[in-house]
């Protein structure tokens, strides 16, 4: 270990893996430690059952009605893959797919006056949906084509609208769109957690719909993609092509001190022994005083024995509540996921409850969530700090990940994948790159 390395990452969630994965493809030696005994950080999946009560202080084991430990792999933070998204592309360039199965989920649903309906997935279905009046339907679909055929670069796809000024309100407006379906629209199809998109430019908005549709488009029932056996598996991926590319990985090292000299990183102490740096990756618990706390999550996860009802006995599905139909300012999320997917004894299914904390008491705020579950098996609760970095690395040349959101998907994550790599080497993540080099260490194609 006293040796010098490019990069030296601290933590293996998600956002460090493909970090020091694509450091190792960029050819820079790379050292990759974590103070616990398993990948994934605060993105792990808990296996078996057993160590998921421990965590969770719950009192002795779990009872036999859960079947066996070994089959459950339970997610501490529900999410799910755009199927078009930026994920996915990673996964596919850097073929961390050879290592991966996925399932797509089996539908979106969108929570409306105490009762929950299926996100429209195709044309038939949106004529068909009862979350709209049939004039509104006509007008949804001419705004839908709309969005299709919108291309940023192209000038005659705009008919008028201006997407660096036109808001979002006033195209909605112009399509005649009433409160339900905008909130539908902002909630379920670009995913926005809160409303404040609505008075900004409507670019982003439209192009969150595109690839909600380009997502759905490639495999029908939803566009969100799931991996057999959680999303644990995704960290330890991208540690397998970081390892091919001669990274180092040590699991199980306690950090003893990130050594900084002159207000930059020079080293990590762990064991005595100093490994020696230029540039560390990490993610907030390794770094506490250059982080910020800027709100909270609360995650709930809910054993059930029942598909949700109302959702067809979907073995999968995302549940979102708009913020408006709760009186929230922040939508809240339900994944559920099931034992088709490795993840839960048969006849089991996980669902998972996240949003932004409002109040002194969370619990309280994801209640409307809890009760489309119900009856619920066993519930383990956890609030965690939404943290980012105060020190951007430019001098220290100490780069931290951002927490995990409580958004349902992995756009944000990706987001700050692209921005920790500019600011680490000064241009800007190209996927393009990111494929292998013809003649690696898989020969040609």
């Amino acid at each position: 270990m006293n040796e010098e390395y490019d990069v030296i990452v601290l933590g293996t969630g998600l956002t460090e893996c493909i970090l020091s994965g694509i450091m190792s493809v960029n050819g820079k030696k790379v050292l990759h430690m974590d103070r616990n005994p398993y990948y994934g950080g605060e993105s792990a999946s808990i296996t078996p059952l057993e160590d998921l009560y421990k965590r969770f202080k719950l009192p002795g084991p779990p009872p036999t009605s859960m079947g066996r430990g070994r089959d459950w792999n339970v997610d501490l933070i529900p999410k799910f893959l755009m199927a078009n998204g930026q994920l996915v592309k990673m996964l596919l360039y850097t073929e961390v797919t050879r290592y991966l199965d996925f399932k797509v989920t089996e539908g979106s649903f969108v929570y409306k006056g105490g009762k929950i309906y299926k996100v429209p997935s195709t044309e038939a279905e949106a004529l068909a949906s009862s979350l709209m009046g049939l004039f509104e339907k006509r007008r949804f679909r001419k705004f839908l084509v709309y969005v299709a055929n919108f291309d940023e670069k192209d000038p005659r796809t705009f008919e008028g609208i201006d997407p660096k000024k036109t808001t979002m309100r006033d195209v909605y407006k112009r399509f005649d769109l009433g409160q339900d379906v905008i909130d539908f629209t902002g909630h379920a199809l670009a995913l926005y957690r809160t409303d404040d998109y609505l008075d900004q430019p409507c670019c982003e908005t439209i192009n969150r719909i595109k690839l909600y549709s380009e997502s759905l488009a490639r495999y029908g029932k939803s566009p969100y993609l799931y991996p057999l056996y959680g999303l644990g598996e995704l960290p330890q991926g991208f540690a397998r092509l970081s390892a091919i590319y001669g990274g180092t990985y040590m699991l199980n090292k306690p950090i003893e001190e990130i050594i900084v000299h002159n207000g930059k990183v020079v080293g990590v102490k762990s064991e005595g022994e100093i490994a020696r740096c230029k540039q560390l990756i990490c993610d907030p618990s390794y770094v506490k005083d250059r982080v910020e706390k800027v709100g909270q999550v609360i995650r709930v996860i809910c054993i059930l024995s029942h598909p949700i009802k109302n959702t067809n006995d979907a073995n999968s599905c995302q549940i979102i509540i708009p913020q408006n139909q709760v009186n929230r300012k922040s939508d809240i999320y339900v994944c559920m996921i099931s034992s088709a997917h490795n993840v839960a004894a048969q006849g089991k299914y996980i669902a998972i409850v996240s949003t932004t904390v409002e109040t002194k008491e969370p619990e309280k705020e994801i209640r409307p969530a809890l009760e489309l579950l119900e009856p619920i098996e066993q519930k383990f609760v956890s609030i965690s700090d939404l943290l980012i970095p105060k020190d951007l690395g430019r001098e220290s040349q100490i780069f931290i990940s951002r927490t995990y959101d409580a958004t349902t998907h992995f756009e944000t994550t990706c987001d700050d994948i692209k921005d920790i790599y500019k600011r680490m080497t000064g241009s800007e993540f190209d996927f393009e790159e990111m494929k292998r080099k013809k003649n690696d260490i898989y020969g040609e194609d």
